[in-house]
């Protein structure tokens, strides 16, 4: 009875953990590690087909997981390389192909709900153990010590991009307007994307936009 007590509380610690930070599993030590507890704890409870079950989901959401985690730092790495310079290829295009964004999308609603799309899908590759690598890692350079296993992730690093991405963005469709009428239009426009934005509680777009 006190070794199906305690298998039910290192199972729910190990869920936690793999759910909070699987990306603590990620290399073949830690994952055989993880393999031999669980062995072991159904070895604790082999009468309660529960436990295999519970074990088994949890292993498979963590690999879920960690593949998922993978193809999205892939998917940075490409648009991590350098690229030809923009300024040069929007000159060889020809003026009537150069779209601006009210020509995409001329309502602030629906261009900050699309903003709004993307700030989630960023946030949601954000995971706690990405604060705690950077804060171990800026605690390391505080103490003159030298961090070789600091995992490299992209995500806190494309939510700052995207920030200054959009910034970018609007300065851009701002400036490249000639006339004063036309570009006082446009700054009305990015003001009211900026209070939709608001509205819906996406405070980091409305930022960037500001």
């Amino acid at each position: 009875a006190k070794l199906k007590s305690f298998a039910a509380k290192i199972i729910q610690l190990l869920k936690e953990w793999t759910e909070t930070f699987p990306y603590d599993f990620q290399d073949e030590k830690s994952m055989k590690e993880l393999k031999e507890i669980a062995h072991r704890i159904t070895q604790c409870d082999e009468e309660n087909g529960t436990v295999k079950k519970i074990i088994s989901q949890m292993t498979q959401n963590l690999l879920m997981a960690l593949s998922a985690r993978s193809q999205y730092q892939e998917i940075r790495e490409k648009f991590r390389q350098p690229v030809a310079d923009k300024g040069t290829i929007l000159k060889n295009k020809p003026q009537s192909s150069q779209k601006d964004i009210l020509s995409v999308c001329c309502d602030p609603l629906v261009l900050a709900q699309q903003l709004t799309h993307i700030e989630l899908e960023r946030v949601s590759n954000i995971y706690p153990e990405d604060i705690m690598q950077i804060v171990s890692h800026m605690d390391s350079l505080d103490n003159h010590k030298c961090r070789g296993d600091v995992t490299k992730t992209y995500t806190l690093e494309a939510y700052d991009n995207w920030f200054n991405c959009l910034s970018m963005l609007v300065a851009t469709e701002i400036c490249r307007v000639v006339k004063k009428k036309q570009r006082t239009r446009m700054v009305e426009f990015f003001i009211d994307v900026a209070r939709e934005c608001f509205n819906i509680g996406n405070f980091n777009s409305m930022m960037a936009i500001i």
